[in-house]
């Protein structure tokens, strides 16, 4: 690719000075893959160059994560090390960021034991519960990121030359990202600032529900008293400014937990802690899922669904025009990070504290109690299409177009 070395350059500075933010004197831990080492250099880098105190990188393998599913033993899958979920929340008390740069194999536990991913999950999530609260309500700054791996652009670009699919990883990835532009912090900044349009306008609609109609898909959803949508980025408890996924096309916001009525197909496969779930759909009564189906990876879900008694309601609602940049590169990413910016899409499990009025300020029991769904996971399934039409109804009983043919008209 030419030029390929001034892009990743740029594309570093921009995931330090807009994903994640980096203040002077502050610590960025950076979870990174092992075969992300050249733009992880970079990332380390340009956050020291942005004042950063002291930056820590977590290398990851997946060749050895596997491992452990293959040959531990089976109390291991209900083990996650307290200490290291001490050392992250302490981290986060002290205002530390968070920089992850998430591309999980789509077929990493091809052949393991489902039980043993959704065991091993579950544990984390009971173990970091304290520190995730820091992230789900925003009180530090964090942010999710790509970088090709082998593996991902194996699975991606498939059809082109084996030789050439990295590269290709690259061009995507830049594109996505508005990296090829001639200041992509300046680009972001106005692209967020659409975003923001967007999230005003159905704020200020204050849409009591919404009715999803798609082959497959016959969906209300109320929305609570008081909620908020959100879009782009957001300040953390110290007003700094960041994205939490690059990139972004969404505004989301949070159903009403006992409030989702009817089917809703999903339109692209899901990557579900490296086990791949394709044609998922589900069917919900009074907000939990009764019913469901998959034409693969149907015993996925199940162990999903299975995590705790909020995992089968929505905590996530998000709307996405299928004309987005990442919708024309017209590629399935098996990567939800990515492929939820291309689609409308839902969340199974947790809803975010901050898509409600003084959300972040509430117990779980209170968030429980305003129509908030609560939950140790938080999964994104896609659901738009250019067939999608949304319908919006007002307080008043008002029924208005949202998106038709899977666009905004609103």
């Amino acid at each position: 690719m030419d030029n390929f070395e001034h892009m990743l350059n740029k594309y570093a500075e921009l995931v330090v000075k807009v994903g994640v933010n980096v203040q002077p004197g502050q610590v960025l831990m950076v979870h990174a893959p092992m075969e992300t080492v050249e733009l992880t250099r970079l990332i380390v880098g340009k956050a020291y160059e942005a004042g950063a105190k002291y930056v820590i990188v977590d290398w990851e393998d997946e060749a050895t994560t596997r491992i452990r599913y293959e040959k531990a033993s089976e109390d291991s899958f209900d083990y996650y090390p307290q200490w290291q979920a001490d050392m992250m929340e302490k981290f986060a008390e002290e205002n530390g960021a968070i920089l992850h740069i998430k591309v999980p194999d789509p077929e990493l536990f091809n052949g393991i034991d489902s039980s043993k991913v959704s065991r091993a999950v579950k544990a984390a999530a009971v173990a970091r519960k304290n520190y995730s609260k820091y992230t789900r309500n925003s009180k530090i700054s964090w942010s999710l990121v790509k970088a090709p791996t082998r593996a991902w652009a194996n699975k991606v670009f498939a059809d082109l030359p084996e030789e050439e699919r990295i590269n290709a990883m690259w061009e995507a990835v830049f594109q996505m990202n508005r990296v090829g532009s001639d200041d992509p912090v300046a680009a972001w900044k106005e692209h967020i600032a659409g975003l923001k349009e967007s999230q005003d306008r159905m704020n200020a609609k204050r849409y009591k529900s919404l009715h999803y109609r798609a082959p497959g898909t016959d969906l209300r959803v109320e929305l609570p008293e008081g909620h908020l949508w959100r879009g782009g980025g957001g300040e953390n408890d110290n007003g700094v400014y960041f994205v939490a996924n690059m990139p972004t096309e969404e505004i989301y916001s949070m159903p009403h937990r006992t409030g989702v009525n009817g089917t809703v197909a999903s339109t692209l496969p899901l990557n579900l802690n490296g086990r791949l779930v394709e044609g998922l759909s589900f069917t919900f009564k009074d907000g939990k899922v009764v019913a469901y189906e998959a034409q693969s990876g149907r015993e996925h879900l199940t162990s999903l669904l299975e995590t705790d008694e909020g995992a089968s309601y929505l905590g996530e609602v998000a709307l996405v025009q299928h004309d987005s940049p990442i919708s024309r590169l017209n590629r399935i990413f098996y990567n939800t990070g990515i492929d939820e910016n291309a689609s409308c899409h839902f969340a199974l499990g947790s809803a975010y504290p901050v898509n409600i009025e003084g959300g972040t300020k509430l117990s779980n029991e209170e968030l429980l109690a305003r129509g908030a769904n609560v939950s140790l996971t938080h999964v994104d399934f896609m659901i738009g299409s250019a067939e999608l039409d949304i319908d919006g109804e007002l307080a008043d009983g008002t029924v208005e177009p949202v998106f038709r043919k899977g666009n905004w008209v609103l």
